[in-house]
């Protein structure tokens, strides 16, 4: 049986304005880039490494199924 791949829910809650560039171009990589915008993201170790960088931007939710 195939493992179903983890998915994580990502919702930006704090603005990216006068942040870090690096800061900024990681919330757009996450494809987030305005407030209270929600993406799901397969949970792998690179895109944990981006929500590290940003966990004082957004909050993260684990998606259950």
């Amino acid at each position: 049986m195939p493992e179903v791949a983890k998915r994580i829910r990502v919702t930006q809650i704090k603005s990216g304005i006068n942040r870090l560039e690096d800061q900024k171009r990681t919330l757009i990589g996450l494809g987030l880039n305005k407030l209270h915008r929600t993406r799901e993201l397969e949970d792998t170790p690179a895109v944990r490494g981006m929500i590290r960088k940003v966990g004082h931007l957004v909050k993260v939710e684990e998606v259950a199924g």
